[in-house]
């Protein structure tokens, strides 16, 4: 079996220079990885797999403890293992499935202890139901979103997503209720989302493919037509002349498509 990758994740540059080369002297790790917040940490995880991410609680925008509540939706999440000052949150911790809670600051033992678990957790088998096909049970969840709004947190499901458009390193969601702006970059939705009927249609944009209504030529350009209700409306968004065959033939074969027909009204 090779070496752990993994990825260090901290807002302080001292604590993750520190982390990283305790992280680097362990023998069992092959390659570290950083990240000064959890918008880069979500870019480096849709770039490069990682085995498990030693991560801190307290960063400014998306927390860790988000950071890794998001994480657990994916099918095949990384092992996380909390990193923090805070003595407080451990029960918080193991309740987003964390295999492991470490105070700082860090002491050999106990960083080897970490380790040892995401091993032995790498090593395990997956335990299926009888008859159940090898994917887990978590990739049928639906993702949440955290949202943040006058200090409150609330999660936005992605079934509740009409469209998103790319805003920098933020993605702003639309929905039937309004819209969220979020510290989670387009490229991590379109990877994390496009199994469950959404398509990148544009650098800008990635749209549910249920709400689709119908394609419009504008001149030597296509354009997609997303419907909306409430205080969303239905909107028009430019199709990328590489994306227009590929958004046509999913319109057509996407078995997403059937899941919220009630709502794909023209």
């Amino acid at each position: 079996m090779t070496g752990l990758t993994v990825l260090a994740v901290d807002d302080e540059a001292p604590a993750l220079d520190e982390l990283a080369y305790l992280l680097n002297r362990h023998p069992a790790i092959e390659t570290v990885r950083t990240a000064g917040d959890a918008t880069i940490a979500l870019r480096e995880l849709a770039d490069v797999p990682v085995d498990a991410v030693f991560l801190d609680i307290s960063m400014p925008g998306l927390s860790g403890m988000e950071l890794a509540g998001f994480l657990a939706n994916y099918s095949s999440p990384p092992h996380i293992v909390f990193v923090t000052a805070h003595d407080d949150r451990a029960v918080d911790a193991f309740a987003v499935g964390a295999v492991d809670y470490l105070l700082k600051p860090l002491r050999d033992e106990r960083l080897d202890q970490a380790v040892e678990r995401v091993l032995s957790q790498r090593s395990a088998p997956v335990p299926q139901p009888d008859g159940a096909a090898a994917e887990p049970e978590r990739a049928d969840r639906d993702d949440v979103i955290p949202v943040e709004s006058g200090g409150v947190t609330s999660l936005v499901r992605r079934d509740a997503v009409i469209w998103v458009e790319a805003v920098g390193d933020y993605a702003r969601l639309h929905t039937d209720a309004g819209s969220h702006l979020v510290r989670v970059p387009l490229s991590v939705l379109e990877e994390r989302w496009r199994t469950h009927g959404f398509a990148r249609v544009h650098r800008s944009y990635l749209v549910s493919l249920p709400m689709v209504s119908g394609l419009r030529a504008a001149g030597a350009s296509t354009m997609v037509r997303v419907q909306g209700s409430g205080n969303s409306p239905a909107v028009e968004l430019p199709v990328s002349r590489r994306q227009v065959r590929e958004l046509k033939d999913r319109l057509v074969r996407d078995p997403m498509r059937t899941i919220r027909s009630g709502r794909t009204g023209g």
